[in-house]
């Protein structure tokens, strides 16, 4: 099937759940479109008993779909982008040291918890996994995604105190998480011994720092650029193509694309507004890349509910899925647990900022593609199962239920 074949079908089906969950379910929108997807798909795979046919060419569509590629090299970096376009430098900045260390420091410490209790829990059931492969499966289920998190905290209506801590870790931590996972990645395909500390840590430092300093860079010269005229419909694609730019060259030169992006992001919609664009233009480019935002989350999330077409459903992997749910949010606690105590009196944290972080935590596509990145002798389609089944269950019930807890635990504190 043509790719062109694909998107019309993809983005049919999304327009068609998008209006059902509007006019019926009137869910957040993310979390309704997946939860239509995958009603949708369960009722394929009941069709496919009665009619193979039926099954088999649903299953074909989802095969012939790079959900890793499609997700890491073609949508996140516009994901990304929009997403960072509406985050506040000064309140960013402000929150800046905590949020460093949950999406880095604690990024690191949750893939090695969830490492460690992921080896014990499989173990325990009997099933023999190497370390180093639970270390893969913390890389991946460790950051929040971004994604996922904007556009259900938004519904949820979050304080911004509150609401600039979730959204600043989740813009960064996938990035890193990226990097985390591809150094670990490169150890279990290379061998321990074979990979030197050093070149571990060069990989992490190009990585990391190079995104950075590409996505100042680039941002840069994007807003002198746009400065220079006053045209809104090329101002609008100097936006486009300052996001695709940046992805191509990130990738040439080994650096984190999806830190680069967000960093370009933040300095563009922080700078532009003031100096380099007019209020037409600025109503236009929010207005594009809403746009971009709501089309590409639509078609992600129906992604997401579609892949359980390609979901092992067994006893034992859902089994190991449903048990892996507390042991990785346990993690994210204790992760987030030490930074929230050091900066807790000099930033005013509200009260159960662990509480509501570890619960306001969502994961999403990210974790997805990279559990398909993972090769069959990693204990790939284990991983998958595992994977699916957490983020669907942090999509939809951490998702459903952070806003009246957030609620709940501020009455509290009014009390």
């Amino acid at each position: 099937m043509d790719i062109f074949t694909i998107i019309t079908i993809l983005t049919v089906l999304s327009a068609i759940f998008a209006f059902i969950n509007t006019k019926f379910l009137k869910l957040p929108f993310t979390i309704g479109l997946m939860i239509i997807a995958m009603c949708f798909t369960l009722v394929i795979i009941i069709l496919g008993y009665f009619e193979h046919w039926v099954l088999d060419e649903a299953k074909l569509i989802i095969d012939s779909i790079d959900f890793e590629t499609v997700l890491l090299e073609v949508m996140l970096s516009f994901l990304l982008f929009a997403g960072a376009l509406h985050t506040k430098l000064d309140e960013l900045n402000k929150q800046r040291a905590p949020i460093m260390m949950f999406a880095t420091l604690g990024v690191v410490i949750s893939t090695f918890i969830i490492a460690g209790l992921m080896f014990w829990l499989a173990h325990a059931m009997g099933h023999d996994i190497a370390f180093i492969y639970c270390l893969l499966f913390g890389a991946l289920i460790s950051p929040t995604d971004p994604i996922a998190v904007l556009g259900i905290l938004k519904a949820a209506k979050t304080p911004k105190k509150l609401e600039v801590k979730i959204v600043g870790e989740s813009l960064f931590n996938d990035g890193v998480g990226v990097v985390v996972f591809l150094v670990i990645l490169a150890v279990a395909e290379q061998g321990i011994a074979s990979v030197e500390a050093e070149y571990v840590g060069f990989l992490f430092f190009e990585e990391v720092f190079g995104g950075i300093g590409l996505g100042l860079v680039m941002g840069w010269i994007g807003f002198q650029v746009m400065k220079a005229i006053d045209h809104y419909e090329t101002e609008v694609m100097i936006t486009l193509a300052l996001v695709m730019g940046i992805y191509t060259v990130a990738q040439y030169v080994k650096f984190s694309g999806p830190l680069a992006v967000v960093v370009a992001g933040i300095y563009i919609g922080n700078k532009s507004p003031q100096i380099a664009w007019s209020e037409t233009t600025q109503n236009y480019v929010d207005k594009f890349w809403e746009l971009i935002d709501v089309l590409l989350n639509a078609i992600l999330f129906v992604l997401i509910g579609f892949e359980l077409l390609i979901v092992q459903i067994n006893a034992e992997y859902v089994t190991f899925g449903l048990i892996s749910i507390p042991l990785v949010l346990l993690a994210r606690w204790i992760a987030l647990k030490g930074p929230i105590e050091l900066f807790k009196k000099k930033l005013d944290f509200l009260p159960k900022t662990d509480l509501i972080m570890t619960w306001g935590g969502i994961r999403g596509g990210i974790s997805i593609a990279l559990a398909l990145s993972l090769k069959p002798e990693m204990e790939r389609e284990l991983f998958i199962t595992v994977t699916y089944i957490i983020v669907v269950f942090s999509i939809i019930a951490q998702g459903l239920t952070i806003g009246p807890f957030v609620r709940r635990i501020l009455a509290r504190q009014k009390e």
